[in-house]
């Protein structure tokens, strides 16, 4: 048991490490190239932070554990949603005026597919690569929509690293995120074995928080940098990049039907979970203490069922 943990703590470490270096270096990149604030936000970094969860969940789909795989992408939208969200505005309390509502709308089709998906236990490669169509076609949508509503409107910052030192950055973070994922999924399986749980829930809650730490430090930065409209395009863009990214290269990869036992409770939360957030962004004025203190209760429940 002891090497399982040590396992599953080194590759966590690994994917939070690797996460940070593959942002640092996609975007000092970009910087360089002379790529937009639109593009390197909606392209760049969020390919990057997405990268842990792209690695584990493909890593577990071909070690033959698809209910880690999918129990990662569910349980990262909604570590996103009420852990991430609940804890970034305990520290600031999140402003709003109807931002990001146009993408929480997607973020909720999206979700509603992945139910639907689930319920009709369809796996074939065309269907993954509808989802990657389906996140190109989101990409290509925001990018000839560039008038969005987070209200971040930065100037071009200025490079702050060379080139080489950033592909140098790029590519070693890409390397630990492999090792560390890899890691990762061999200790959540023996975890899983030992403790007598399901896989799906330790993808839904060790490996999925574990995925989600890189969207953690970004949304606490951009609440104190006083960046609202970042803390939230973070959340509902990982939301849709886990749910069409990683779920079609998931599907493409491991063309097998998703586990039909999500169906009984983690995707109705999820499903849920999307709803209240598109409530939120549409109605509420802020995000203040109390309705992240409540949305961190939300997530401590779903931890609790997802072991019972």
């Amino acid at each position: 048991m002891i090497e399982a943990i040590l396992y599953s703590l080194a590759g966590l470490v690994g994917l939070a490490i690797g996460g940070e270096l593959l942002v640092r270096g996609a975007v000092s990149i970009a910087q360089r190239l002379g790529i937009s604030n639109l593009v390197t936000g909606l392209v760049i970094v969020g390919f990057a932070t997405s990268m842990p969860e792209m690695v584990a969940s493909v890593q577990a789909a071909l070690a033959g554990s698809p209910g880690i795989a999918w129990g990662n992408v569910v349980g990262s939208n909604l570590a996103n949603t009420l852990l991430i969200l609940g804890a970034t505005a305990m520290i600031m309390p999140i402003a709003l005026s109807g931002t990001g509502r146009r993408d929480a709308i997607v973020a909720l089709i999206a979700t509603l597919g992945l139910w639907a998906l689930t319920f009709s236990q369809a796996g074939s490669i065309w269907i993954g690569a509808a989802l990657l169509a389906g996140i190109a076609a989101y990409i290509y949508w925001r990018y000839n929509h560039p008038h969005s509503d987070t209200g971040d409107d930065d100037d071009e910052p200025e490079p702050t690293t060379t080139l080489t030192w950033a592909i140098m950055l790029f590519l070693g973070g890409l390397g630990l995120l492999v090792v560390g994922g890899s890691m990762l999924v061999s200790g959540a399986i023996d975890l899983a074995r030992i403790f007598g749980v399901s896989e799906t829930a330790i993808g839904l809650t060790v490996v999925a928080i574990g995925t989600s730490l890189p969207e953690l430090a970004a949304s606490i930065a951009a609440a104190l940098r006083g960046k609202p409209g970042l803390a939230i395009g973070n959340v509902v863009g990982s939301n849709i990049y886990n749910i069409l990214l990683i779920g079609g290269a998931t599907m493409s990869i491991a063309p097998f039907a998703i586990p039909a036992d999500l169906l009984t409770y983690e995707l109705v939360v999820l499903a849920s979970s999307a709803v209240l957030f598109l409530s939120i962004v549409s109605y509420a004025k802020h995000i203040g203490r109390v309705l992240g203190a409540f949305l961190l209760a939300l997530y401590a429940g779903t931890i609790v069922i997802a072991f019972t």
